[in-house]
């Protein structure tokens, strides 16, 4: 009997018309799909195909998670484990890696756009923007899950370069006022609620009035705290990549008047 590796997939931020190809076909070809249904969309299971077993996550632990794989792989089945935006960011597809190995189930990821992409492209910016920031910091509020004392939130926002703050909508309170300390009270800051779903919602505001927004907006879950240099380019006069400028030669072409 043919065996295949378990394939975890990145569904996107939520339009099923932004997963990657390689994941849609890996749900078209799919025997059992396991998705973590309470943050990926009914939408996007819509690539599976006729007759496939689908599985929700969100009541199972891990053990039982995992079993379900490990059943599904020895059975000769083609298994998708379906995870929300990218499996590489708080996706804990790690653990589920290494149950995976103790087992001997072999596996593959495919990679996804993240809810911070996806609202980049929804607002218009570019998060790396010359002469303001050319970093840009994945992060979340220390919760419930904790983080290393040296990724606080007040340590990685001191940098003052392009954020995105995953995980922390229900922190708002914690979250405003490290922001307003880092970036200044009245630094411009974006909260990206259900991004590329029907219902995204891109709520702009400003670091020290983001708790009584988020209130006033009833947002506490499945948003995203954008925050740097990158919501205001304009207004703080970015500058512009020397790849296009016509005085700077690059190993494709020579500046106007060089030889």
């Amino acid at each position: 009997m043919e065996k295949h590796p378990v394939v975890f997939a990145g569904a996107g931020p939520g339009d099923p018309e932004l997963i990657t190809v390689k994941g849609q076909k890996a749900l078209e070809e799919a025997d059992l799909v396991v998705v973590a249904g309470s943050l990926v969309p009914e939408a996007v299971t819509r690539w599976c195909r006729e007759g496939a077993e689908r599985v929700d996550s969100a009541p199972l632990n891990l053990d039982e998670t995992t079993a379900l794989l490990v059943a599904g792989h020895r059975a000769g089945k083609k298994v998708v484990r379906l995870h929300s935006g990218d499996p590489s960011l708080y996706g804990a597809i790690f653990e589920q890696m290494e149950r995976l190995d103790r087992e001997g189930v072999p596996y593959s990821v495919i990679p996804g756009v993240t809810a911070a992409f996806a609202a980049a492209a929804a607002l218009g910016i570019e998060y790396t923007l010359p002469g303001l920031s050319q970093t840009f910091i994945v992060t979340r509020m220390a919760g419930r899950t904790p983080v290393p004392e040296t990724e606080e939130l007040s340590t990685l926002a001191a940098h003052r370069a392009s954020m995105a703050i995953y995980l922390s909508s229900a922190l708002a309170e914690k979250v405003g006022p490290v922001l307003a300390k880092a970036y200044g009270a009245d630094a411009p800051v974006v909260v990206a609620v259900k991004v590329s779903h029907p219902d995204q919602r891109l709520i702009r505001t400003t670091a020290g009035a983001l708790a009584e927004t988020m209130e006033k907006e009833n947002v506490s879950r499945q948003a995203l705290i954008l925050a740097g240099p990158a919501l205001a380019g304009r207004e703080l006069g970015a500058g512009e990549s020397r790849l296009y400028d016509k005085n700077f030669s690059h190993g494709y072409r020579r500046a106007e008047g060089e030889k």
